[in-house]
């Protein structure tokens, strides 16, 4: 395809862009002027209170004395606490995706037979329409995962014969269905990426009925299809806890936002993962192994704490790595002391790690884990705790999982897909006006200048 750009376009969009921000800043002091909360949260991580749910609860502080006092986070799914659920789980040692998906759709956990019925839904559910890994997903592939992923979504829109119909049983119907196939339509994804933009051999391995989500995402992206029960079962766990988080986070948020207007499922879905894909979103975890892809090559000890507390400084003041000055993986808008899903997957970590010979690694990433914190609040104003939070430790899962880095995005929202699927229909379920936020002009007013006196 021809470019349309001409020789020198890049140096007028450049000034474009220059006067274009001359136009777009506003200083600081004018939204504290105006009381506007940036990100829509205070300076405490609060966030402005924009709706009710039902689904799940975030707790990282408690109200003592019209103060915020800094807690040891809690997360709840229909108000069942994810510690006891990951608890209850590894007793009973069977794969608890589906089940998560259930009580998150339907409102409650569960029975041996209601489980039993789900499953062999969404199982029903894994296979693409006929002919679409042909017609769509290997004939566009893109660049970046995410954009082929959301762009399969909405092309989905085409095979189902009531894609408008927004009525609660058909928008249960359209969840449960997209809950099925889109570890399928990840993984063939994937494959077409490798093949087309790596000459990798394209391996295409049909869902297998009897196994969960997790077994069945190993299954189809290894090309001998085997995993361990360990691999097996912790990628379950990560599913289970990237399933749902509030209805605040971006990508839900956006759900709503977009549910809101009266649109189709498969649009509203493929908007959330547009939203997912950001590095502030969903893409950290990538950040996060990449950054410590970094910090090993620079830390020469990876027992010296203060050859590690140097290079973490280097982060904070912009020295190292991307030079962004962030340290990913540490913080969180919400949680202050502890995130309960990285308290969690921290445990998984090392098992996983035990079995794979990578102890040494899990053990850097434990000293960056007290260090990082310490750090921050040595050498920035905080108000309130920070740790680290799930992405620290997911990404490191993914990568002992030998995963692709081009898929841990991806299988945020094969999770994710989940709590979007609640909000959506608790969106809907309450028939609430558009969602439509106000924003206050600082412009100032002006008169039309005609074109020959300008």
């Amino acid at each position: 395809m021809a470019k349309t750009e001409s020789p020198s376009s890049g140096t007028l969009f450049e000034s474009y862009s220059r006067a274009a921000a001359d136009c777009s800043v506003i200083t600081s002091d004018l939204y504290t002027k105006y009381e506007v909360k940036r990100g829509l949260r205070d300076i405490s991580g609060k966030g402005v209170l924009a709706g009710l749910t039902e689904i799940s609860e975030i707790v990282g502080y408690i109200m003592q004395d019209d103060d915020l006092v800094p807690c040891e986070g809690k997360l709840y799914y229909r108000g069942i606490d994810i510690e006891s659920i990951v608890a209850g789980l590894e007793k009973s040692n069977y794969f608890g995706f589906e089940e998560i998906c259930f009580l998150l759709l339907v409102g409650h956990l569960p029975d041996r037979a209601e489980y039993d019925t789900f499953r062999e839904l969404l199982a029903s559910y894994r296979s693409l329409p006929a002919q679409f890994l042909r017609d769509t997903i290997m004939t566009s592939p893109s660049r970046d995962m995410m954009n082929s992923i959301a762009s399969s979504v909405l092309s989905l829109y085409a095979y189902d014969d009531q894609a408008d119909d927004t009525s609660l049983p058909n928008v249960m119907r359209q969840s449960i269905q997209l809950l099925g196939q889109f570890p399928t339509l990840m993984v063939h994804s994937f494959h077409s990426y490798a093949y087309n933009y790596y000459n990798k051999s394209l391996v295409i391995h049909s869902p297998v009925p009897e196994y969960s989500t997790a077994q069945n995402i190993l299954h189809m992206l290894r090309p001998d299809s085997s995993f361990t029960e360990l691999e097996s079962h912790i990628l379950d766990q990560a599913l289970i806890l990237h399933a749902e988080h509030g209805g605040g986070n971006n990508s839900t948020f956006t759900t709503h936002v977009v549910t809101s207007s009266g649109t189709d499922t498969y649009s509203s879905i493929a908007a959330s993962l547009c939203s997912l894909k950001g590095p502030k979103h969903g893409g950290a975890s990538i950040k996060v192994i990449q950054m410590f892809d970094d910090m090993k090559k620079n830390v020469s000890d990876w027992t010296d704490d203060d050859e590690i507390r140097n290079y973490v400084l280097r982060l904070l003041n912009k020295d190292a790595f991307d030079r962004s000055g962030l340290i990913y993986g540490i913080g969180h808008a919400v949680y202050s002391l502890s995130d309960p899903r990285a308290v969690i997957l921290k445990k998984s970590a090392g098992k996983l790690a035990s079995e794979k010979n990578a102890d040494r690694e899990f053990d850097l990433y434990e000293k960056v884990e007290r260090i990082a914190p310490e750090v921050i609040r040595e050498h920035r104003q905080m108000y309130k705790g920070v740790s680290v939070n799930v992405d620290f430790f997911s990404g490191f899962v993914y990568r002992l999982l030998c995963l692709p880095e081009e898929l841990y995005t991806p299988l945020f929202a094969s999770a994710r897909l989940a709590g979007w699927s609640a909000h959506r229909i608790e969106e809907l379920s309450n028939g609430g006006k558009i969602i439509r936020p106000a924003y206050k002009s600082v412009s100032g007013q002006h008169d039309y200048i005609p074109m020959e006196n300008r």
